[in-house]
């Protein structure tokens, strides 16, 4: 079930007007999006921003002496400055664009790892890991001669803290592991993992895509060494990360990939690296979506993450009861503390027709593995269906989501 959290305090239907995509038909009835922990949708404050940087700003920003490229170097970086005070880092060079939480965990795994693994050492991962967190681990062990290891979980979903005792040893070098599952919802101890791993001298990366919409993210309360998030899971613009990384690790770090802005002096002879954040961000970055991706923060900071975190489980509270009550229905992941994902299977019928017959009825869910396939195998399902809710749903439209679930169930059972 939700955490407890005071009622929120929130204007719904004022918040739905901010977005245009949730005012349409799809096959004939009110769009229903449930599909948030895919991607949430995108206010228009955001999308005006990408239009207006396009229509009067549009330049390559840092290196240009006119006027568009001193706008456009400006609200770009004034985006990394408000990132650094949403996740509360220690300073603005310590926020790093990528192109999502997988080029982010990418960057550690590839850099990081292979400067610092060497053969012997070991990577210790969770079960509940999405595919972004497994395979570049995978990949760097393979290279460097390092052993991967994996963290198990109960029946609930939630991580078996009492293994820690045996997993983590001199010879973990790094922990990596999600503040919040994709698949469950399930929300991870950080801070207890995070003192685990720090005390046996292993670094530590938080895969925090599912929790920064939804959870206060504080780094340095966390101590983490890494935090990975994606732009477009938090109401901003996809194809846009941010990874996190303290100052000491990140200029022992090399660099990602070669080629302008990374580099302070090139010759044939040799090549110096530029400082942090930029020796990290190789050739022209995502300017616009940056720049827009300030818009989707200021958004979640004027509606507050407590009053969202409050009504986010609210509507997974009673979407949860509601469900429990169909018979057949089986809840995949029942952790004492969840983000809004209630993922589920209904005996005798694919999760996949399932998705399908309730998209006829409007109703927008993930099916599938959600990447996890790995968490899959250890409940010897194939897939689940997904409903996951945001700010901008009702609970109206869980009634809605309930009665085609109902419906679609009893044509399979006729």
């Amino acid at each position: 079930m939700a955490q407890t959290l005071e009622k929120h305090t929130l204007d719904i239907q004022k918040i739905r007007a901010q977005f245009p995509v949730l005012h349409q038909e799809v096959n004939g009835k009110p769009l229903i999006y449930f599909d948030n922990a895919a991607t949430n949708q995108k206010p228009k404050r955001v999308i005006d921003a990408l239009v207006k940087y396009y229509e009067h700003d549009n330049a390559n920003i840092h290196r240009g002496a006119h006027a568009l490229a001193a706008r456009a170097t400006e609200a770009f970086e004034n985006t990394r400055v408000s990132v650094q005070k949403f996740i509360n880092a220690n300073e603005p060079e310590e926020i790093i664009f990528t192109k999502g939480t997988s080029e982010s965990i990418n960057l550690v795994a590839s850099s990081w790892g292979r400067k610092f693994l060497n053969p012997g050492d070991e990577v210790l991962i969770s079960t509940l890991e999405h595919h972004s967190n497994i395979v570049p681990w995978q990949m760097i062990c393979e290279e460097r001669g390092a052993e991967l290891k994996v963290i198990p979980i109960n029946e609930a979903g939630e991580i078996i803290i009492e293994a820690l005792d045996e997993l983590i040893t001199e010879k973990t070098k790094m922990v990596a592991f999600n503040h919040a599952s994709n698949s469950l919802g399930t929300i991870n101890p950080v801070k207890h993992i995070i003192d685990k791993a720090h005390a046996v001298g292993a670094k530590v990366l938080v895969d925090g895509a599912q929790a920064s919409s939804h959870l206060a993210v504080d780094v340095q309360a966390l101590n983490a060494d890494f935090y990975a998030f994606s732009a477009h899971k938090m109401y901003g613009p996809t194809g846009l990360g941010v990874l996190y990384g303290k100052r000491d690790i990140l200029e022992k770090t090399p660099p990602y990939q070669g080629g302008g802005e990374m580099i302070k002096e090139v010759s044939f002879g040799k090549t110096t690296y530029n400082d942090i954040p930029y020796k990290f961000e190789a050739g022209t970055p995502d300017i616009a979506n940056v720049i827009a991706f300030n818009e989707a923060i200021l958004f979640i900071n004027e509606l507050g993450k407590e009053n969202i975190a409050a009504y986010e489980n609210e509507l997974l509270a009673y979407a949860t009861d509601k469900i429990s009550q169909i018979e057949g229905v089986r809840l995949i992941g029942t952790a004492k503390e969840k983000v809004s994902v209630l993922s589920f299977e209904v005996e005798g019928i694919h999760h996949f027709d399932l998705g399908m017959w309730l998209d006829a009825k409007g109703v927008a869910v993930r099916t599938g593995h959600h990447c996890t396939q790995p968490l899959m195998d250890h409940y010897c399902i194939e897939g689940t269906v997904r409903a996951s809710f945001s700010v901008y749903n009702t609970i109206e439209e869980i009634d809605a989501f309930i009665e085609a679930l109902k419906s679609t169930i009893s044509k399979f059972k006729k």
